[in-house]
């Protein structure tokens, strides 16, 4: 640590331009970009720059929010200049991969600071954005504490960009003091990315009733992003249900309607007064609400979507969403085939946690259908996952499947009752053909229908 006295001095010494920084990458080189709206703009930037000299450079990204691809990609048109790998793919990192340039990296969220400090690779620079160095030398992370400091640990040489635009994420572990940095850009102070709060369609607003009609008085919530959790959120805001709680991977603007309502107030057994989570996603509304807010906690992901922590708080609700849903129960979420779309993040984990709560539930929900491109309208309740698709969730973690037909409970159904109850909640026209192929399947047939 630095005297408090020496803080500008050593500030100085340590400040360079995103030019310089970008110099320092040389072949070879892991670097990691950052996570969510922390992932660097200025130094990418001067990276792309820089494209015809690099070679056999790979770039990390976790859960990356940005609203245009990253520059560096833009600039290179070869893997063996630069080659790029996520652990959560986002829209541009599905544009990357589908032009051969960016592969995934299978993970559970809550495992992966573990899996950046034991990677033998290593990584020989971590790039990312921070709030403005306050007056005792630290940088807070801004709210995408998640598997930071497992980079941070992992990382040969740090480099972080200021941003006074970062909102000041309170809680645990998010501050990184100017001793532990080994050089500072100030960035050109670019908004946050925003994600769009997306009004619900009929069908969302079908399936969040039955998601809602199942929620309690006292729980603990976990959303995800997109149209349906908002949905659910502001159906939660509307409705009788109070002291809703906050223990979630994403915060998002959901959590917002539900404070401004006066439901999320905080009173749950575990971090109690908080609303904990590890990274945020959403409007400029959420991040002003984050900033310096202390009922907000943002915290490490290997606490956060600890199975055990999350068990061990009463009514806990978990909410997902999914690409497939088979007969057996198994769940995909994040593959269309053998296209990657998303990643596992913490969805096994929160299923299994929420299960285990006392009074919990995890409900997956999807469309019954979706439209394909040649116009056609394919069942996501089939009778086996597409070849090559990733099970996220296994059949026997499976609790509450969710469509705007119904909700199935899985839990202690034989594969007869679990076909049954799921073939209830396709779509009308596709329930004959599914009856037909759990025929040829073996599970539905008298003999098989049995009651736990």
């Amino acid at each position: 640590m630095y005297k408090v006295s020496t803080l500008a001095e050593e500030y100085k010494k340590k400040l360079i331009t995103a030019d310089e920084a970008a110099a320092m990458v040389r072949p070879g080189d892991r670097i990691h970009y950052g996570l969510g709206c922390g992932a660097v703009v200025d130094i990418d930037e001067a990276l792309a720059k820089r494209a015809d000299e690099l070679h056999g450079v790979e770039v990390i990204s976790t859960v990356s929010i940005r609203e245009k691809p990253f520059a560096l990609y833009e600039a290179t048109t070869s893997n063996d200049q630069v080659k790029f790998a996520s652990a959560h793919f986002s829209g541009f990192d599905r544009l990357m991969s589908k032009n051969g340039r960016c592969w995934y990296i299978p993970m559970l969220f809550s495992e992966l600071p573990k899996y950046w400090i034991n990677n033998p690779s290593g990584i020989d620079i971590a790039m990312f954005q921070v709030a403005p160095m306050d007056k005792h030398g630290n940088f807070n992370l801004g709210p995408q504490v998640a598997d930071m400091w497992g980079v941070i640990k992992a990382a040969k040489k740090i480099i972080v960009e200021v941003n006074e635009n970062m909102p000041i994420a309170l809680g645990h572990q998010t501050q990184l003091n100017l001793y532990g940095i080994d050089y500072m850009v100030e960035g050109s102070n670019t908004p946050l990315a925003q994600m769009p709060d997306k009004p619900g369609s009929k069908i969302d607003r079908m399936i969040a009733s039955h998601v809602v009609e199942r929620i309690k008085s006292h729980s603990t919530l976990q959303l995800g992003i997109g149209a349906l959790p908002s949905t659910i959120g502001k159906m939660l805001a509307q409705s009788d249900i109070r002291n809703i709680n906050a223990h979630t991977e994403m915060f998002v603007d959901a959590y917002v309607d539900l404070f401004e309502a006066g439901k999320l107030t905080g009173n749950k057994n575990v971090d109690k007064g908080k609303a904990l989570y590890t990274f945020a996603g959403g409007t400029q509304r959420l991040y002003d609400f984050i900033d310096n807010n202390p009922i907000c906690c943002n915290a490490p992901v290997n606490y956060v979507n600890n199975i055990h922590i999350i068990s061990s708080i009463k009514n806990f609700v978990s909410v997902n969403s999914c690409i497939q849903v088979d007969l057996y129960g198994q769940v995909c979420s994040e593959s269309v085939g053998h296209q990657q779309i998303s990643g596992t993040g913490g969805q096994l984990d929160f299923v299994m946690g929420a299960f285990q709560s006392e009074g919990g539930k995890s409900f997956i929900c999807t469309p019954s259908t979706r439209a394909l491109p040649d116009g056609t309208v394919e069942s996501l309740i089939a009778p086996m996952l597409k070849p090559g698709s990733i099970v996220t969730t296994p059949r026997m973690a499976t609790h509450y499947i969710v469509t705007e037909y119904g909700a199935a409970d899985l839990k202690g159904k034989s594969t007869w009752e679990r076909a049954e109850a799921l073939i209830n909640i396709a779509h009308p026209d596709f329930r004959e053909d599914l009856i037909k192929n759990a025929e040829k399947m073996g599970i539905w047939k008298y003999t098989s229908k049995t009651s736990f």
